[in-house]
């Protein structure tokens, strides 16, 4: 027995909001902990400054997602 994985989409163009969140948030970590790890060990930052860089670059991917998901 297969499952479909994808779940239903609310309207045309439009995907379900449980999707969208969960994408939004990979993304936002993904780029959190891109940026943290380049800038703790290839930069030699301190750990203060490579969580607020982390926290900046994840807040800035988690909109750009969240406007690209909202693209009709």
């Amino acid at each position: 027995m297969t499952r479909n994985a994808t779940l239903p989409a609310d309207g045309p163009g439009r995907v379900g909001a449980m999707k969208n969140w969960r994408y939004i948030g990979m993304h936002a970590v993904a780029a959190a902990a891109f940026i943290f790890l380049l800038q703790r060990y290839a930069l030699s930052a301190t750990l203060e400054s490579s969580l607020l860089w982390a926290l900046t670059f994840g807040g800035c991917a988690a909109g750009l997602a969240y406007a690209q998901s909202n693209r009709s």
